[in-house]
């Protein structure tokens, strides 16, 4: 009777250790997500270092479920939106320039000391000259200007006329706004909006400094932007300083 029931008893408990290693065994195959790292680097790389290359993903491996749908949300979103500069604003200045009301011009007629003269142009965007009238200036280079007065004198008056036109004065600019002295001033070449704040006896207490609002009139269309201190000015434009919050 002792021996059976030894027997018995040793019969069970091996049941019992491998129904323990089965179930054991269930719950470790379980599916679920596993991290596989990549190998650490060996000590000549982390001595002397090794060229730049882009690092090894880490290895997700799922079955789906939560990690599957972050990975499908990332790999659908939207590439980012690149991000756009405007161009500097261009100013035109020696022959290039476009006449406008207020510049003030000296027009030479070689030989003919009457119609030598200086003229300004008018709020019409013309210049009024002896024999030949007005004459349209606005939106032309001095050049173009003093080939159309040439065609005009040829027209009946003289024979082979040769005209010089250049720029004695330039028209005004103007600075609105937190300055101490706002106002029309008269440009100055190669002139910034920093000189201009400056020529309107600098910033008020409550100025933003470091923006301001240009407006620039050409050819008869305006365009306005915020751009920086540095940024060249050109005859005509009016400078806006803002007011700060705080």
């Amino acid at each position: 009777m002792p021996v059976a029931r030894a027997f018995r008893w040793s019969i069970s408990a091996t049941s019992l250790a491998a129904s323990a290693a089965l179930a054991l065994g269930g719950c470790m195959q379980t599916a679920g997500p596993v991290a596989v790292m990549p190998p650490r680097a060996d000590l000549d790389s982390i001595a002397y270092g090794q060229p730049y290359s882009a690092p090894q993903p880490v290895v997700v491996a799922d079955g789906g479920g939560a990690i599957g749908a972050l990975r499908n949300s990332f790999a659908s979103s939207p590439a980012p939106m690149p991000v756009g500069y405007a161009a500097p604003m261009v100013v035109r200045n020696g022959a290039s320039y476009h006449l406008d009301a207020g510049d003030k011009l000296r027009v030479v007629v070689y030989g003919q000391e009457g119609l030598t003269n200086s003229y300004s142009i008018d709020a019409g965007g013309s210049i009024t000259m002896p024999l030949i009238g007005s004459v349209p200036a606005r939106g032309r280079t001095t050049a173009g200007l003093a080939g159309e007065i040439a065609a005009r004198l040829r027209n009946g008056y003289i024979r082979e006329p040769s005209v010089a036109v250049e720029i004695e004065a330039y028209r005004p600019f103007f600075i609105l706004g937190e300055v101490l002295a706002p106002g029309q001033y008269p440009y100055v070449p190669n002139m910034t909006v920093e000189s201009a704040v400056a020529i309107a006896g600098g910033f008020s207490p409550r100025a933003k400094r470091d923006m301001v609002t240009v407006t620039h009139t050409e050819n008869g269309g305006a365009m306005r932007a915020v751009v920086p201190l540095g940024t060249p000015l050109a005859p005509g434009d009016t400078v806006f300083v803002g007011e700060r919050w705080f």
